[in-house]
């Protein structure tokens, strides 16, 4: 069994003059990544690796996680502005190694690939998580293998 987190960046901020890339986090943000990546850590999620988009305000939230995690972390600009078959293909290339990885993306595409791969109806909110268990021993058979929901938290509901 593998499992895959899908996490929205943080509340984000969008100062003048400022690239959809660069935008900083929001102070709120701050705060939500920080309790949520406690919330996972106390209710023993387990994570192996982090894989973040580049953009500043998604890598960011992947590093406040990561001050609770203490993990390695990469990025993949597959992730900043995603399609369903982005997801798909950062997927297909983890090391099976790792049975749980944690993705930081942005919508619309994390929500659309959530429900692509679930019955449940996801519209993620900023620093919205959500897990699935999939069925398989090599990231290689995630298109084929079952995946089931195993918990959907909102910053605000935790």
């Amino acid at each position: 069994m593998k499992k895959l987190i899908l996490v929205r960046h943080a509340k984000s901020d969008w100062p003048e003059e400022t690239e959809d890339f660069d935008r900083p986090l929001a102070d709120k943000g701050l705060e939500d990544a920080m309790n949520m990546s406690r919330f996972l850590k106390n209710h023993q999620i387990s994570i192996d690796h982090f894989i973040s988009s580049p953009a500043v305000r998604a890598l960011n939230t992947c590093k406040i996680f990561n001050q609770t995690y203490q993990l390695n972390f990469s990025t993949d600009e597959k992730l900043y502005n995603p399609s369903e078959r982005n997801f798909e293909s950062v997927i297909y290339d983890l090391d099976d190694n790792l049975s749980s990885v944690a993705f930081f993306s942005h919508n619309n595409g994390i929500s659309n690939f959530a429900n692509s791969i679930s019955e449940d109806i996801f519209h993620f909110p900023t620093c919205g998580v959500a897990g699935f268990e999939v069925d398989c021993t090599s990231w290689s058979e995630f298109d084929g293998a079952k995946k089931k929901l195993l918990f959907f938290y909102e910053p605000g509901k935790i």
